[in-house]
């Protein structure tokens, strides 16, 4: 894929009251789509609707980063809920975006899951489905990872499919990702390694010292991550270098 098409997204919006997350404000004019917190993992409506306008004035696409509900775990706890009520779930947090969306005259661009509930989509079918069958409602793009359930099944189901590149966690060997409570400050040097394999190769060295195959239409960083605006910044230099490679 040429590097010029491929888009820089980033979790953000996840701030609680007075509990401060993440480097919101530095990261988003680094950024082509932002994954906004819906207030299950998250997020409270001050947070939503400031984060969306401050996506508007840098000209930022906006998904709904959808999660369990999960608020003290940072929704990166796994649960068992049905699939009915996990769809109900998802469609109670779009819809919340969606009106805060609505009142700043944005667009819902993609939806995306969170934490523990992207990598039980990506394993379990059940929360695939009820993954599609909040998505069939607002018939946007799905991001996720390729060569798992999120592929097949939202593929399956007749939804757009974006794959998506995490450039700031690890892998196993398996291509699953590795999803962790805490996100730990990462060397830009081995960022811009990784972002040039990826995108270049179709490659990522797991955790466990293997190369395993990975396609990136967008690429993902965390705001959470404490030195988030250098990724970013390292991120969008590889792509700019590859890009002019390319030309």
């Amino acid at each position: 894929m040429n590097a010029s098409n491929i888009r820089i997204n980033c979790d953000m919006g996840e701030s609680f009251g007075l509990y401060k997350m993440g480097n919101d404000e530095e990261t988003m004019p680094l950024i082509t789509e932002a994954n906004v917190a819906c207030g299950f993992h998250g997020s409270d409506p001050n947070h939503m609707r400031s984060t969306l306008q401050l996506a508007k004035q840098h000209k930022v696409r906006v998904g709904a980063h959808f999660s369990l509900p999960d608020l003290a775990g940072f929704g990166r706890r796994e649960m068992k809920i049905g699939r009915e009520e996990l769809a109900n779930i998802i469609i109670y947090q779009i819809g919340a975006l969606k009106g805060f969306l609505q009142a700043e005259d944005m667009e819902l661009a993609h939806l995306k899951p969170h934490g523990a509930l992207y990598g039980m989509a990506a394993k379990q079918e059940h929360v695939a489905h009820a993954v599609c069958d909040a998505a069939e409602i607002f018939r946007v793009p799905l991001f996720g990872l390729s060569g798992t359930l999120h592929e097949k099944i939202y593929s399956e189901r007749g939804l757009e499919f974006v794959p998506e590149f995490f450039v700031d966690l690890e892998y196993d060997d398996d291509a699953q990702l590795l999803i962790t409570r805490d996100h730990a400050k990462c060397n830009t040097k081995d960022i811009s390694e990784k972002t040039l394999r990826a995108v270049r190769d179709g490659i990522v060295m797991s955790a466990g010292g293997k190369e395993v195959s990975v396609r990136a239409e967008t690429i993902c960083i965390h705001s959470d991550t404490p030195n988030v605006v250098e990724i970013a910044q390292a991120v969008k230099k590889t792509l700019e270098t590859l890009n002019s490679n390319q030309t």
